[in-house]
């Protein structure tokens, strides 16, 4: 096997544009790309500088919006990055001590579940 790394993982929504600001304005990640797709719109978002992104999606009728549960952001100060997410109106569950590091929970818009994780020292 050649495999290198994870490139795109789908991350499924309801409304595109809402889905945007929220991974954009709110999160921090930043557009790669938003064109018309094969399926419908692509738009893919990323962390800066990050090899694996994300695209979301409204148009796998396998993937319900708010499905995906276990994403988890690695983070360098989870302690400011969960502030500012409360700060933009988002409800984080911790951070908590994991035996991996610190790890907070949060759902977007659409009940999609994500973790922000950092590091054991």
């Amino acid at each position: 096997m050649t495999i290198t790394h994870v490139q795109l993982l789908s991350v499924p929504v309801a409304d595109q544009d809402r889905a945007k600001d929220f991974y954009t304005s709110t999160v921090g990640l930043e557009v790669l790309a938003d064109q018309p797709g094969v399926h419908g719109r692509w738009l893919q978002v990323a962390p800066k500088g990050a090899d694996t992104s994300l695209v979301l999606v409204d148009w796998f009728p396998g993937m319900p919006p708010g499905s995906l549960r276990g994403l988890l952001l690695r983070t360098t100060d989870i302690d400011a990055d969960c502030a500012r997410l409360r700060e933009r109106g988002v409800e984080v569950d911790g951070p908590k001590a994991t035996p991996w590091g610190r790890q907070a929970t949060f759902a977007d818009p659409d009940g999609n579940v994500l973790a922000l994780n950092e590091g054991a020292p």
